[in-house]
């Protein structure tokens, strides 16, 4: 579905751009192969969206937790200034990493009954890639300090590099590449095709 910038609509006492949607040839095939309306799609969109975010909040928010308590240790004034930039920025990428995570849930309330799923949908999206980017740098930042601390700046950087590397391809190059040589690129044009394929 795509979506298409008509201008700015007043929503209650705010402003807001209005987004129709475009239909495309993906509506058809969702229509047909799944039985399910554009709302609907919508709605599954929305909940799978949501299990998703579960996953990821858990974790990032301990992540967050434990590298605020780290300033309060004993040991933390021994760190260099190099150090003390993997954490800061470490920590500014986890603390952000946490708000676009949770964002979803905030808007979500904001535009309860506004019916702007089709926007809430998009932007908790987008939301969700950016958080997954922060949380990737915010864990290999969190094993580069902690190698800096325990080994040495070389054992460091080879740790980091490869968790950063293990993350872009599991969280990226695998999906894209499923993604590029998966059957949904194909989508059937009617309920025929559907049939056949599933």
């Amino acid at each position: 579905m795509r979506m298409r910038r008509t201008g700015i609509i007043q929503v209650g006492a705010g402003y807001c751009l209005n987004v129709k949607p475009q239909a495309t040839g993906n509506d058809d095939w969702y229509s047909s192969a799944r039985n399910e309306t554009h709302t609907e799609r919508l709605d599954r969109n929305w909940l799978s969206l949501l299990q998703e975010l579960r996953v990821v909040q858990t974790g990032v928010q301990l992540l967050t937790g434990f590298l605020l308590t780290l300033p309060f240790q004993s040991r933390f004034e021994e760190l260099s200034d190099t150090q003390t930039a993997i954490y800061l920025a470490t920590v500014m990428c986890s603390i952000s990493a946490t708000a676009l995570l949770v964002a979803p849930v905030g808007m979500h309330r904001l535009l309860f009954r506004r019916h702007q799923l089709d926007q809430l949908v998009d932007a908790a999206h987008l939301c969700a890639l950016i958080g997954l980017l922060l949380l990737g740098l915010a864990l290999t930042g969190v094993v580069a300090l902690i190698f800096s601390v325990v080994v040495g700046t070389l054992a460091a950087s080879l740790a980091a590099g490869g968790v950063a590397a293990l993350l872009l391809a599991c969280w990226v190059i695998l999906p894209l590449s499923a993604r590029r040589n998966g059957p949904a690129d194909e989508a059937p044009t009617d309920l025929g095709e559907a049939k056949q394929n599933s």
